[in-house]
């Protein structure tokens, strides 16, 4: 009989403790947080208070480490495709198109001074599969691709979650493919490589004579 009433009190007592922690955060509710951002220190030190953000309008402040959506400067690239061999979901697809000599002051230079030699009319990512694994930002040698604090990109399409990045129009990506192909049919052939004259027979060893004698 004892332990049935011990039960019931264990019982009343959760009751009333989880009630006591849900009216505690009732009544802070109309008190706010203070204005630390996530990336600050005092962020949890901050008062009790209201915790749900009104979204979109505020969000919690992305850390400046954080690796959210992918952008590239398609300026700043060089058409190397590291990263889309290093994507380990190959996500990133890209075409380039060789610069005839006379468009390589037309393709310009990067911001840190090299040349470009690849028109790019194809940089697309799928940010649908990117698993934001920085792979591809860390082998880019020109740092064109980087991670941005963008965390939502919700999007309604499937397609829209495609970004594109090329710096060539369809038509303007036909007239340098076909500019290429002039160059590179007119450039003079290469002379064949002179074949290697073929190694000397050794000698046929004599026999000793001690094993003649023999």
């Amino acid at each position: 009989m004892s332990e049935y009433f011990r039960n019931i009190a264990s019982s009343t007592s959760t009751i009333l403790t989880g009630m006591g922690i849900t009216l505690k955060h009732f009544f802070n509710a109309f008190k706010r947080k203070g204005e630390a951002g996530i990336e600050e220190s005092g962020y949890f030190g901050q008062v009790d208070g209201l915790v749900t953000l009104q979204y979109p309008r505020e969000a919690i402040p992305t850390p400046d480490n954080a690796r959210y959506r992918l952008h590239n400067d398609i300026e700043d690239c060089i058409g190397c495709g590291q990263c889309v061999r290093a994507c380990p979901i190959e996500c990133i697809t890209m075409e380039t198109i060789k610069v005839t000599k006379a468009d390589l002051e037309t393709c310009g230079k990067t911001s840190g001074g090299q040349q470009k030699r690849f028109w790019i009319p194809v940089f697309d990512i799928d940010i649908a599969k990117c698993m934001t694994c920085g792979i591809c930002v860390s082998v880019c040698p020109t740092a064109c691709l980087t991670h941005t604090k963008v965390s939502d990109f919700t999007e309604f399409d499937r397609e829209h979650m495609i970004y594109h990045f090329g710096n060539l129009s369809r038509i303007e990506a036909d007239l340098m493919r076909k500019k290429a192909e002039e160059e590179k049919k007119a450039a003079p052939a290469k002379p064949a490589p002179k074949a290697k004259p073929a190694p000397k027979p050794k000698p046929a060893q004599q026999p000793n004579a001690s094993s003649n004698n023999e």
